[in-house]
């Protein structure tokens, strides 16, 4: 039975990567950063089936112990401090979690078990202030957060790890994805949520930032597989995953409002507060390398992402 060791395992591509690896009939270990306030909501119900290791991408030592202990085959790692807003006021906590310990858990691998596979998740923030569209593999970085700085430096350190000491380490460009594990926080989870509660009369009003801001949005669940399938590859490599789409916030809206018989500009609100000190206009992915060396290919439409999105929040809240 392979194993696979899983850092933000509470998160949402945690919960349904550790879902995918369990169904393959793998020993998964969720690391868990010690908090007074953990919360196991989106894992409750493998809870059993996954064992669970404290580990903090902050603390290396810590990353020696668990692989020590647990003897990964695979290692994934999903842990950041990810939410780009929070990231230029906590800037040097980005750097720390989101960058360095990418470092942190490279190295530990390197001196424990080099022949274990590493998977790093990169991110379409990297591309920011874009060069050409679509964006691919190949096309230059130019972040504009701390959040996208940082993915940059994790992405660069896997690289490096991966020529300099011949580690099968891996990173996956993922642009936007979504699902109903999404935090509230997330502008996406935070209009599904907004609009349900319009609908059940909980609220009246939705407040969002820049309306035309364009994303690649996908579904988590799909995207997890594609995380797996670099693994399984005899050479290590990177990979854009996306859906090749894109739309605005306002599409979204459009979208996530009409599906429970509601008008969306009856209810948006632009609040200036919202916005980035620095913006990412436009991000649109080609995901050709993946679906020629993978396989891998988006199953979950926009429309459908939405709508699902919709539907578990007014399940939840009604």
């Amino acid at each position: 039975m392979p194993k696979a060791l899983i850092t933000g395992i509470t998160g949402q591509d945690g919960s349904y990567l550790a879902e995918f690896l369990l169904e393959k009939g793998y020993d998964v270990v969720g690391m868990l950063r010690r908090s007074s306030t953990v919360n196991f909501e989106r894992i409750d119900h493998i809870q059993d089936d996954i064992a669970l290791a404290p580990g903090d991408l902050l603390d290396g030592a810590s990353m020696f112990q668990v692989l020590r202990e647990h003897e990964p085959d695979e290692v994934y790692n999903l842990a950041a401090q990810s939410f780009v807003q929070t990231s230029f006021g906590q800037p040097v906590l980005t750097g720390e979690t989101t960058a360095l310990g990418v470092t942190r858990m490279l190295d530990a691998i390197r001196m424990v078990d080099p022949g274990i596979r590493f998977y790093q998740a990169s991110s379409s923030e990297m591309f920011g202030k874009v060069r050409e569209v679509p964006q691919h593999e190949d096309t230059p970085f130019h972040p504009r957060s701390p959040y996208g700085v940082a993915k940059v430096y994790g992405h660069w350190i896997t690289l490096n790890y991966r020529e300099s000491y011949d580690m099968h380490a891996s990173s996956g460009i993922l642009f936007n994805h979504e699902s109903p594990r999404r935090g509230l926080e997330f502008v996406t989870r935070k209009i599904t949520d907004g609009v349900a509660r319009i609908k059940n009369g909980l609220a009246t009003e939705l407040r969002l930032g820049n309306l035309d801001a364009q994303r690649d949005w996908g579904y988590a669940g799909d995207y997890v597989e594609a995380m797996w399938m670099m693994l399984q590859q005899d050479v290590a490599d990177d990979y854009v995953v996306c859906s090749a789409e894109t739309h605005s916030v306002r599409e979204f809206c459009a979208v996530a409002f009409d599906h429970v018989g509601l008008n969306w500009e009856e209810h948006v609100v632009v609040d200036p507060k919202f916005y980035r000190p620095a913006e990412v206009d436009l991000l649109i992915g080609d995901h050709s390398k993946a679906t020629q060396v993978l396989g891998w290919e988006p199953k979950t439409s926009f429309e459908d992402l939405v709508t699902m999105m919709v539907d578990a929040d007014m399940e939840r809240l009604g």
